[in-house]
């Protein structure tokens, strides 16, 4: 039989060519009463559950949330996961083999850095970034480093995902101050968080996060933007509609007929 070749950064799940044992019989929906589940854990799987008119759509979070819970997707967290979400532990397991950052093997390590290496982060440097990250937590046994397909992120590239808190754009001299971060138990690089940078709702985040300090008038944006106009002024918000055409009664504007 001919190997088939693996791609040195992992991308295929570990697992993926393990053989079937096609004759074992298909595990049922696991049993409440005989089977034990941390009520934190239950509360949590089942939030997830009400937010989704089909529950397996919960299944994801909730693998996530098992993950987090056990350290690993464990065969007894996919049991658990299970029992709450009343679907059977093969449908449970073909979905936590199949999404490579869901754990399947216990874990040897405590921090996961996955550094994104699609054409947009490549373009921008992330292979040198990856390397330098590499080379920075060799002999530590507590990170893991690793590239990673696409996190989805291209705004902020090149970036990496670190104990799942995206951040970028990321430089070669960022490594250091990743895994100092990480062995102090702080936040990681926090001016560079993609949850922490300003977006169009003023209020997103406000809660964690303070709002950034306005920019004094002698900063150099303002003198970029060039000298005030005399009589100038902010003009009227943007009206809503046409006044000389109001909206027909019971309408929803933007609609069209």
């Amino acid at each position: 039989m001919t190997a088939v070749p693996r791609f040195t950064h992992g991308s295929r799940v570990p697992g993926w060519d393990d053989a079937v044992d096609l004759d074992r019989p298909p595990a049922p929906v696991p049993d409440p009463a005989t089977t034990p589940v941390p009520p934190g854990l239950r509360a949590e799987i089942e939030g997830y559950m009400a937010k989704y008119p089909d529950r397996r759509s919960a299944a994801l979070p909730a693998l996530r949330a098992a993950q987090r819970e056990h350290g690993w997707c464990s065969p007894e967290a996919i049991d658990q996961v299970a029992c709450v979400m009343r679907l059977t532990p093969g449908y449970v397991d073909a979905l936590a083999t199949f999404y490579d950052m869901l754990e399947t093997e216990p874990r040897r390590h405590h921090h996961d850095v996955y550094v994104c290496t699609n054409i947009s982060c490549s373009l921008l440097g992330a292979d040198e970034l990856y390397a330098t990250i590499r080379a920075a937590a060799e002999g530590d046994d507590d990170v893991h480093v690793r590239e990673f397909e696409c996190l989805g992120a291209c705004d902020i590239a090149p970036m990496a995902s670190v104990d799942g808190t995206y951040v970028g754009p990321l430089e070669p001299a960022d490594a250091e101050r990743i895994l100092e971060d990480l062995r102090g138990g702080g936040p990681v690089l926090p001016d560079k968080q993609i949850l922490r940078r300003p977006v169009a709702d003023p209020e997103a985040n406000s809660r964690q996060y303070p709002r950034p300090e306005p920019r004094p008038e002698s900063s150099e944006y303002a003198r970029s933007a060039g000298p005030e106009i005399p009589g100038d002024a902010p003009g009227p918000p943007a009206p809503l509609h046409d006044e000389r055409h109001p909206p027909e009664p019971g309408k929803r504007q933007g609609t069209t007929p």
